[in-house]
């Protein structure tokens, strides 16, 4: 069966579409929380980034302290670029054993990559497609905004920092929108669904 490699810009919907799709049966593999996995004590991410930035940013329990790191790398891009470096490949890594781990116990299963930094890490051909949550930049500062409790000059740098819709849209094998109601949003999640899992429904 199919994986699935889905992403979105800030406050699209990207998150709430694999939750979705993750109550119609799909492994959904958050790439987020692989992230936090590579601070954890004994990784090898772990000891490079104290190598690299410092013992300043391990934490208490050998962890990374995600706050003093952040500091570092904030508004710096060479020291971002150190950091991804450092990080993306572990993901990368770990993402795609517990893809074949999932695989193993169940070959019919629908796996879901969720990754904000999918195409900027260039995990997209971890999956056999490429599907994309995009919204009108002017709804997600609004729903980002709201949500995030962030002014809309904090929500425009983001969105500024981040690939484009168009940018998105024309790497994707699957553009779902989610402008308007969430009755269509969710209309246009069972329709992908649907593409890709009609036996299981």
């Amino acid at each position: 069966m199919p994986i699935i490699c889905l992403t979105g810009g800030i406050a699209a919907g990207k998150s709430t579409a694999a939750r979705y799709f993750a109550t119609r049966g799909a492994k959904v593999i958050d790439a987020d929380q692989l992230g936090h996995a590579t601070y954890e004590a004994g990784t090898a991410a772990n000891d490079r980034l104290v190598e690299t930035f410092g013992d300043a940013v391990r934490a208490e329990d050998g962890g990374i302290d995600r706050k003093a790191l952040g500091g570092m790398v904030f508004g710096k891009p060479e020291a971002l670029k150190q950091l991804t470096d450092i990080v993306w490949p572990q993901i990368r890594l770990l993402a795609e054993a517990q893809t074949q781990s999932l695989l193993k116990e169940d070959p019919s299963a629908i796996v879901i990559l969720e990754a904000a930094v999918l195409f900027e890490a260039g995990w997209e051909d971890i999956g056999d497609a490429t599907w994309v949550v995009i919204t009108e930049p002017e709804v997600a500062i609004a729903r980002a905004m709201a949500r995030d409790g962030l002014t809309r000059e904090a929500v425009e740098k983001r969105l500024s920092s981040q690939l484009s819709n168009a940018d998105r849209a024309a790497r994707a094998d699957l553009v779902i929108e989610n402008n308007t109601l969430e009755a269509d949003f969710v209309a246009a999640l069972d329709a992908a669904w649907l593409g890709i899992a009609p036996i299981k429904d």
